[in-house]
């Protein structure tokens, strides 16, 4: 009994620990991913602009070929919606609408509803380095509330290494 007594005192303080670790982790952060295109910048940002162009270089998308895509409004402009649903749970289901197109910049919200209900934003900025070389950098803005942004660094981890697969891909399909 004096054990199985140790264990559950040993268990709660274990717990207690991690729970005020968690009162210092920020609920909030944002995951970058850069690359170098050597194209010009327009050329970038009119491919980029388009989502239905995620068809072509996302790992998400592309993860299942069987995911049904739908689309409302006109694609490159704000209020464009892309719907996705995939049997896929990798995949999963939700929709991402553009808030943001300024000729540098186009911002979406990301709402999820499968396998996890959830609410994010995301940014893609294409900036000119030279005449025909262009900075691409994927953002994903994300948060974790209390206690779960105690694990928010799996979900960084996935997503930037999921942004940098992309990144390759759309460098790839623009330098051929």
């Amino acid at each position: 009994m004096k054990i199985l007594k140790k264990i559950l005192i040993g268990l709660a303080v274990f717990i207690a620990l991690l729970l005020l670790i968690a009162v210092f982790i920020p609920t909030t952060y944002t995951v970058s991913v850069s690359t170098t295109i050597h194209k010009p910048q327009q050329e970038v940002y009119d491919y980029v602009k388009q989502i239905k162009n995620q068809e072509n270089y996302s790992i998400w998308v592309m993860q299942d070929t069987n995911v049904v895509m739908t689309y409302t409004g006109t694609d490159g402009t704000v209020g464009f919606i892309a719907n996705w649903n995939s049997k896929d749970d990798n995949v999963g289901e939700g929709e991402q609408e553009i808030t943001k197109v300024d000729g540098e910049r186009v911002d979406v919200d990301l709402r999820f509803k499968r396998p996890f209900e959830g609410q994010s934003k995301a940014a893609t900025i294409v900036k000119a380095v030279s005449a025909n070389e262009t900075q691409v950098t994927s953002e994903f803005y994300g948060h974790n509330p209390y206690p779960t942004n105690l694990m928010c660094f799996v979900g960084k981890m996935f997503i930037k290494d999921a942004q940098t697969q992309n990144m390759a891909n759309l460098k790839a399909i623009l330098e051929k």
